[in-house]
């Protein structure tokens, strides 16, 4: 008989409880400066509405509407 261990903690965690899992797939992950290139806010077009995402000076994010 062999036992497995897994490689890290989240292999035994449910994927509804894991925030990298929707539905039983993982979620795509954009690297933030892929997204911003070089700029310090950029506008995304959702429904609609135009939502903008900004970087602060502390280099957190806001997203307003």
């Amino acid at each position: 008989m062999t036992i497995s261990t897994p490689r890290n903690a989240q292999e035994n965690t449910p994927s509804a409880a894991r925030p990298d899992v929707v539905a039983g797939q993982a979620v795509p992950r954009i690297n933030s400066r892929d997204l911003f290139r070089q700029m310090r806010e950029v506008e995304i077009a959702h429904e609609g509405r135009i939502y903008r995402l900004r970087l602060t000076q502390l280099n957190k994010l806001i997203l307003t509407a």
